[in-house]
């Protein structure tokens, strides 16, 4: 397998393609599965650092806040390109759509 069939066709959706509903749905449910990867990879970072030692770390309130800083974070990284496995995500998933769709018919 080359390298070349892994990559995208085609970069991000643009305006034209993203007004047909189905195909917007599928980049929103390609990006969330992108922030929800980032997310998985942040936070055993996060796991690791020591933050009760500081006056303002540490304690209950921190453990409860922390997995949603990290999922805001991986959002944030998210919408400002992230790793790009969004791009390949959404075009996987209009292939499976259309195979879908011819199958039915």
């Amino acid at each position: 397998m080359s390298v070349g069939a892994l990559l995208p066709a085609s970069g991000p959706p643009d305006a034209a393609e993203l007004a047909n509903p189905a195909n917007a749905k599928s980049w929103k449910a390609a990006q969330d599965f992108e922030s929800m990867a980032l997310g998985q990879l942040l936070a055993p970072m996060f796991d690791t650092v020591k933050t009760g030692d500081g006056p303002l770390g540490g304690g209950q309130g921190e453990e409860t806040w922390r997995p949603m800083l990290t999922q805001e974070l991986a959002k944030q990284i998210g919408k400002s390109g992230g790793l790009g496995l969004a791009v390949p995500v959404y075009h996987q998933m209009l292939k499976m759509q259309e195979k879908s769709d011819k199958s039915i018919k």
